[in-house]
């Protein structure tokens, strides 16, 4: 994967970044519902596909994709992945598999089969090994809907990638709802951001 490092001295957003990172260290998060009813009628197992629409949209903008390396270098990935939770009823526990992404929808939903097939029922933290360093992760609630949700990191104000949480799909006056809450790090993401990624996001779930 490619990471561009980052030069402070021509980056337009330092200013904000070292306020909220260092000065005033600020992380945030919004919960919404969208509509995924034409979504749904795609004809694609609804999880895999939300995981293809939040990825696109993650990759079209840089402060989703924007991380410390390995190295502690503060950079930009080219491309995400999803990193995501897969429910054991047996344990009672979960685990992380991760897909790569392809901008075909179809392609998407196919690798991730194959993926579930191969890894799905393994036990452990890391169902899926050597996850890649630009992975952002998603979990899933499909036990309940819900109309906020907030995560309490201990040392959340050093992770700066976006965090989903996806809640159970509910009906509403004849259409299919899905809660899903942003969690990102103000430091590299604002509410207009934040907005806009929601917007292209509803509107990639209404395309038909």
């Amino acid at each position: 994967m490619v990471f561009q490092r980052i030069d402070p001295a021509r980056w337009a957003r330092q200013e904000y970044f070292t306020h909220y990172f260092s000065t005033v260290p600020c992380t945030y998060s919004m919960t919404v519902k969208l509509d995924a009813t034409r979504l749904r009628a795609r004809g694609h197992k609804l999880f895999p596909a939300m995981l293809h629409c939040l990825t696109t949209v993650v990759n079209r903008h840089e402060e989703f994709r924007t991380c410390f390396n390995e190295e502690g270098q503060l950079g930009i990935f080219a491309q995400m992945l999803p990193c995501y939770t897969v429910f054991h009823p047996d344990s009672e526990t979960f685990s992380s598999l991760w897909t790569e992404y392809t901008p075909d929808l179809g392609d998407f939903c196919a690798a991730y089969a194959r993926d579930m097939a191969e890894y799905g029922a393994r036990q452990g933290l890391m169902g899926k090994p050597d996850v890649p360093p630009n992975h952002f992760p998603v979990s899933t609630l499909p036990w309940t809907s819900f109309e906020g949700f907030h995560l309490h990191l201990q040392k959340g104000y050093d992770y700066l990638l976006p965090i989903f949480t996806l809640g159970k799909c509910y009906t509403e006056h004849g259409r299919f709802f899905l809660p899903l809450a942003v969690q990102v790090h103000h430091g590299v993401c604002d509410g207009f951001h934040v907005c806009r990624f929601l917007n292209e996001l509803q509107a990639l779930m209404d395309a038909e």
